[in-house]
């Protein structure tokens, strides 16, 4: 592995206040954990930093799973985040295929599958999440789920036979993957419990305009029905059992339904889980431990405690916890943060900033529904909560501001040819 490999048990001691911690251990090989690494370097941190991931593969890009490498149009070194000379640049004792399995807070020791104990002086929690599977899918060939490098190339294996898919979840990996696997030729069923795909998160107008277009492009949506079970015969998969009784006949399965935190290997150490680690605003989770990325949950302004799954955020947390552990004690900024997410499916390019589920009134200010190009604004609480942008980058992106300012919402001041629809409650 690149960089250097530090041996034996060796019991960190906590640094001094204003005295930069002689080992950083990252434990997470994610997008959060390198900008972890790249910020400490950055700012001209000269310890030991040691970089711990799970899985064999070095630091990668996740969104183009579900889209170009997926789709065959990217190979697997094209989503590498960094390559091996700039890794190398940044000096780091990288451990790859070394999974956490405990943590010692009071020895400050992290202990890996293979028994070794490495010690820190400063932690930093990138673990992030795992893919959600149904219960009794475990070995039944032809079922996927879709959140590492692994899962995608095994998918994108079996798209190449054109088989049966079943996509089993709306959401972003769910719609896209259905887009890809059409745009490959499979015949394509998504089912979604939720009134249309994605209708959970921007609402019931942009939902049917999903639907429709995944509908024009052979996908067969099932909507508002829930999955009973898959069905398989030899070990194989024949199906999905629907709650209404009916079965969709499948050669393949792809479960989308959200993700788990990883905080298993965090039973007993005394930091505070509860859907991922629990964190103050720095992003703080107990003396000389933090966390980023995915896994970290932190309280935000509107005094509810967010945790997102989003590319962007990963990055901007991990810079930030590299600042705040050379900060010194006091020191420490808080996070604050936009959340922006984006999804290709077929020719439609979707940007979100901030967060739209929840919304209970929506507005579009450029562009139409029926052109499938538009620039739509939510409001929650009396104020903006979030932008979507279809096909319209640019405009959207001007928009992010009175995202940030919680702007008031103020129906018919923004734009001339506003129009206004509320939603009744988009969830």
């Amino acid at each position: 592995m690149p960089g250097r490999r530090h041996r034996g048990a060796g019991v960190s001691t906590p640094p001094g206040a204003g005295t930069p911690p002689s080992h950083v251990v990252v434990v997470g090989a994610s997008a959060a954990g390198l900008s972890v690494c790249e910020g400490l370097r950055r700012l001209d941190y000269r310890g030991r930093l040691t970089l711990i991931g799970d899985e064999p593969h070095v630091p990668y890009d996740r969104p183009p799973l579900s889209k170009q490498l997926l789709a065959g149009a990217w190979e697997p070194e094209r989503l590498h985040l960094r390559d091996q000379r700039i890794l190398d640049e940044l000096d780091l004792d990288l451990r790859l295929g070394a999974r956490a399995t405990g943590l010692d807070t009071t020895g400050r020791q992290v202990e890996l599958a293979d028994g070794e104990r490495v010690g820190y002086d400063q932690l930093v929690i990138a673990t992030g999440t795992r893919a959600r599977r149904l219960p009794g899918t475990e070995g039944i060939s032809g079922v996927h789920v879709l959140r590492t490098l692994d899962d995608a190339l095994a998918l994108r294996d079996n798209l190449r036979g054109k088989p049966r898919l079943v996509v089993v979840g709306g959401g972003f990996v769910g719609a896209e993957a259905a887009a890809v696997a059409r745009e490959l030729g499979c015949d394509v069923t998504l089912v979604t419990d939720t009134a249309m795909p994605l209708a959970d998160v921007l609402g019931p107008e942009l939902g049917a305009m999903l639907t429709a277009v995944h509908t024009e492009h052979g996908v067969r949506v099932q909507a508002g029905v829930r999955v009973d079970r898959i069905t398989s015969e030899d070990g194989r998969v024949t199906g999905v059992r629907l709650a209404d009784g009916r079965t969709l006949t499948a050669d393949a399965v792809l479960v989308g339904i959200g993700a788990v935190p990883n905080t298993e290997w965090l039973a007993g150490s005394g930091v505070p889980v509860d859907n991922g680690v629990l964190c103050d605003t720095t992003l703080s989770a107990g003396d000389g431990v933090w966390a980023a990325g995915d896994i970290a949950s932190w309280p935000a302004p509107d005094g509810q405690r967010w945790r997102i799954e989003h590319r962007t955020n990963a990055a901007e947390q991990g810079l930030l916890v590299a600042r705040n552990i050379l900060a010194g004690p006091g020191a420490a900024s808080a996070f604050t943060t936009v959340p922006y997410v984006w999804s290709d499916q077929y020719d439609l390019k979707i940007q979100i900033y901030g967060r739209p589920r929840g919304a209970d009134h929506i507005r579009l200010v450029e562009g139409d529904v029926a052109g499938r190009k538009l620039v739509a604004l939510y409001g929650k609480d009396g104020a903006v909560c979030a932008a979507v942008g279809v096909n319209m980058i640019r405009a959207a992106r001007t928009h992010r501001a009175q995202v940030a300012a919680a702007a008031p919402w103020e129906p018919g001041t923004e734009a001339a040819r506003e129009s206004l629809v509320t939603t009744g409650g988009a969830r």
